[in-house]
């Protein structure tokens, strides 16, 4: 069993994320013609994938998720289409609390019809509880046609398809300075040999490459973990990366081990890190929102963080290949290769009703992706259908161009499929000891040590 994923770095995540909405996603939210207010109209869609299921006018379905204010508006907004074309009313309830209550409704036989499941180890609980439903033929079929079969693995449980991929997020970036780059003619790195020279490079310049921070609360030190997790997959591939996530190899065996190690070679390198706000210790005491900031003066030259992490940018800079600040993919070992690490929802069902498995299918089209596009910023998706020149926020494009790149090998966050008590547990302290002076050795063994028999 997968585990526990009501965990504060979700929450964190989450608020990110949302905060990303209410950033980029102001016009979107506020004077789309196509939003939620009364006397507005959605846009014309082909409506012939619905008419199979036949006439469902009067018909109501519910979908229950984490997605809340101000993000719940273009999601709401989105549905509009599919509502018109069948009749069909959408009831959106979002609830701070999802992580957590979505288990004690399906266990309590009180779920709602469509649930937006933000992780593959919260979706394999789901389906254990006995109450979750297949996901219907046309879904099916949109999911082999739109998404890689990476994708569709993690709506996968013990061989059956449950569930359809939604939005996405890349964590595999590195956000820096375009006016920096070029005034110390420093390029794009595209593999890891080029990473390393050119932070050896800025050194040279007397420079501090690198900036980090893990302090998040009770989740202290889950940046770490994506920082291994990106390491693992650019070391050791995609496969290996599977059975490390799953304890078919063990997390002090010599893969993992490496890979900290490797991590170390950055974070816990007193020449790198930690530009304008100390040393290698003060990684622990600040703040993942407030460590990429040093950027913006000159002071750190990099900071590896996640999509989400435009949420945190001063909304006066501008986010861009030519503005104050942008981002770039962290390369693999060669360029051969595209690992790429991130998160994703996916929507699971309750019930299999027509008007719901109809509702289903709209989300898992490509009808649907380019709508949502249209209606707000700091939203993207792996759907192959997803038209890039909908996405009006240069980071949403950027991200976009990297999970749909055909070379791109996609995996999701490793913590969050492990168990809970490796996962947001010995996974996040040990990271923050390691980081504070504790060795590779003792870090890898304590966290073996912690996985349930």
């Amino acid at each position: 069993m997968f585990g526990q994923p009501t965990t504060p770095r979700s929450r964190v995540v989450l608020a990110s994320t949302l905060s990303a909405g209410l950033i980029f996603g102001m016009a979107a939210c506020g004077d789309n013609k196509d939003s939620g207010s009364s006397g507005t109209s959605a846009a014309a869609i082909d409506c012939a994938p619905y008419t199979k299921f036949g006439d469902l006018k009067g018909k109501t379905v519910t979908i229950y998720t984490g997605i809340v204010t101000p993000e719940d508006t273009p999601h709401i907004n989105s549905y509009k289409p599919f509502e018109q074309c069948t009749g069909v009313t959408v009831k959106y309830e979002g609830d701070k609390s999802f992580e957590t209550q979505i288990l004690v409704r399906a266990k309590a036989g009180n779920p709602p019809d469509l649930a937006i499941v933000p992780q593959p180890g919260l979706l394999k609980q789901l389906v254990a509880t006995g109450k979750a439903v297949a996901a219907p033929a046309e879904t099916e079929a949109n999911v082999d046609k739109f998404w890689s079969k990476d994708w569709k693995a993690y709506g996968t449980v013990d061989g059956k398809f449950y569930a359809a991929p939604l939005g996405a997020s890349v964590k595999s970036l590195v956000w820096y300075s375009p006016k920096d780059f070029k005034d110390g003619g420093y390029t794009i790195p595209t593999t890891l040999d080029e990473l390393k020279a050119l932070s050896d490079k800025m050194v040279a310049d007397k420079k501090k490459p690198w900036c980090a921070g893990i302090n998040s609360g009770d989740a202290t030190g889950w940046p770490v973990t994506d920082w291994m997790e990106d390491a693992m997959l650019r070391l050791y591939g995609p496969e290996t990366y599977d059975k490390w996530v799953n304890h078919q190899i063990p997390f002090n065996g010599p893969e993992s081990t490496a890979a900290l190690d490797w991590v170390g070679s950055y974070l816990k390198n007193p020449a790198y890190v930690n530009g304008g706000l100390g040393d290698v210790k003060s990684i622990a005491s600040t703040t993942f929102q407030d460590a990429g900031l040093p950027i913006l003066d000159g002071t750190c030259m990099m900071h590896r963080q996640a999509s989400f992490y435009a949420a945190n940018w001063p909304k006066e800079k501008k986010v861009a290949e030519d503005g104050d600040v942008f981002a770039f993919y962290l390369p693999a070992k060669d360029a051969s290769t595209k690992p790429v690490l991130g998160g994703g929802e996916f929507v699971l069902a309750f019930a299999d009703r027509p008007e719901v498995k109809a509702f289903q299918t709209y989300l898992s089209s490509d009808t649907w992706a380019n709508e949502k596009a249209k209606l707000s910023s700091g939203w993207v998706s792996a759907n192959k259908g997803l038209d890039q020149a909908n996405l009006t926020s240069p980071i949403d494009k950027l991200a976009a161009g990297i999970l749909l790149d055909p070379k791109a090998e996609f995996r999701f966050d490793g913590s969050d499929q492990m168990p809970a008590a490796v996962g947001s547990d010995s996974f996040w302290k040990q990271s923050t000891a390691w980081i504070t002076g504790q060795d590779t050795k003792t870090t890898v063994d304590n966290i073996e040590k912690s996985w349930p028999k």
